[in-house]
């Protein structure tokens, strides 16, 4: 099916909100913790520790996993570890799992931790809060605190007027559960979803990563995608802000054209060739005179059909890969500053499948090497 919906994504679009607005999150979802925390302490995220402690394959539905150094107002404990899971489906491994993590994490740096699980699947009864172990004389286990997306379903209002970043992460993700199937009504929650970014006097910053927040969670046909580039197009002009650029709204723009053109020449050159030449052994075949003129003019036939399929799969190919160097080029520089020569080199050299994965991870790397790594 050509207008199928393409699967949601969930992970990066969580991982990058969390990195960049934690405090939001814990005001919005944990409110009693939030109110103990001393902001004024910058967070620091211990994401390579995590790392260290993973326990094996990522399990099925978690869409992210933070660990968080933060400090206390009290005093009591100066540092508190937090560790958050988002958590997209189902999983009855998932309080347990929450336990081994916590008591892993407290072995290692022996300092407290609070394990905190955001639930972001579609059943509202699933509501894993606790694991526990109880044999005679012994009692082992953990209590944890969780958040619900689901219930904030039937809160579309308080939302949408909500100044809160992850208010409008929960109505997209709510929405794009509710509409997933649906290209048109997809795209008109999209498209929605997109105007309100404007009316809450944000920073371009945030702007700019709740949009990416957006477009990698609510996945549109190809078609819908166009039709949204252009209609965010049209709406930036008549607001007169531009914090996404042409080249990052069509993502292929300029590039898919220029390839495209190259990709036609190729193509209908190897075609004609191709196609002349099996028209030519046809032709001999069949007989010097008559053959050759009838093989003649279907290997011209032949090369011309043969010229525009490999031209127009050449050409998209290379203007996808020229498209996503030029923004990703964009993007880091924007980020780190004027690239060496050696990154842009490396940038040209590699393949569309590394560009795409580069800029999935951009969002939480803080250098060019750990971009690269």
């Amino acid at each position: 099916m050509p207008n199928a919906t393409p699967p949601a994504r969930y992970d990066l679009p969580w991982k990058a909100a969390l990195t960049h607005a934690f405090h939001a999150f814990m005001a919005f979802f944990f409110p009693a913790l939030c109110a103990q925390i001393d902001w004024s302490q910058r967070p620091r995220f211990r994401d390579k520790e995590l790392e260290g402690i993973c326990l094996g394959s990522q399990p099925d539905g978690m869409v992210a996993d933070k660990l968080v150094e933060v400090a206390l107002r009290d005093g009591r404990v100066h540092w508190l570890l937090i560790h958050v899971e988002v958590q997209a489906q189902r999983d009855a491994t998932l309080a347990r799992r929450v336990f081994d993590y916590n008591y892993r994490i407290f072995s290692q740096y022996e300092r407290p931790v609070a394990s905190l699980v955001l639930l972001a699947d579609e059943d509202f009864h699933w509501r894993p809060c606790a694991f526990h172990n109880e044999v005679p004389g012994t009692v082992m286990g953990i209590s944890f605190s969780i958040a619900k997306l689901m219930d904030y379903a039937t809160k579309t209002d308080e939302l949408m007027t909500s100044h809160n970043p992850f208010a409008w992460i929960t109505l997209a993700h709510l929405q794009t559960q509710q509409a997933r199937h649906d290209p048109d009504r997809l795209y008109a929650t999209k498209w929605r979803l997109t105007k309100l970014l404007y009316q809450h006097g944000w920073r371009k910053q945030r702007i700019i990563t709740l949009f990416k927040v957006i477009n990698w969670m609510m996945a549109l046909p190809e078609p819908y995608q166009q039709r949204y580039w252009q209609a965010l197009l049209k709406l930036e002009k008549e607001r007169k802000m531009a914090w996404i650029t042409p080249l990052e709204q069509s993502f292929i723009d300029k590039g898919w054209q220029q390839g495209l053109k190259k990709g036609l020449q190729q193509g209908l050159q190897q075609g004609l060739e191709r196609g002349l030449k099996q028209g030519l052994e046809r032709g001999t075949k069949q007989g010097r005179e008559q053959g050759l003129e009838q093989g003649l003019e279907q290997g011209l036939e032949q090369g011309l059909e043969q010229g525009l399929e490999q031209g127009l799969e050449l050409g998209l190919l290379q203007g996808r890969k020229e498209g996503a160097l030029a923004v990703l080029e964009r993007q880091l520089t924007r980020r780190f500053g004027a690239l060496p020569k050696r990154t842009r080199r490396k940038l040209a050299e590699a393949s569309l499948e590394q560009l795409e994965a580069w800029s999935d991870r951009l969002p939480e790397a803080q250098s060019l090497k750990q971009l690269f790594e």
